[in-house]
């Protein structure tokens, strides 16, 4: 589970935030290479908003999004 803050925030400010990747261009190398999925859809869109309750699965990792209060 990887907080947010209270606004949306993008899926790869999410997978840097979860300290998946340590950059924006790691991330954009993987979800652009289909090797994320959100919600159980390869997700190819490095700027798609999340939701609280998305799930985002990478290196068989399950991440759910979760909002800060």
């Amino acid at each position: 589970m990887a907080s947010t803050a209270e606004k949306p925030i993008q899926l790869d400010q999410f997978l840097k935030l979860a300290n998946v990747v340590a950059t924006g261009g790691q991330a954009k190398r993987l979800i652009q290479g289909g090797e994320v999925k959100l919600n159980g859809e390869v997700e190819t869109r490095r700027k798609k908003k999340l939701s609280p309750g998305d799930i985002v699965e990478v290196f068989g990792m399950e991440l759910e999004v979760v909002m800060e209060e």
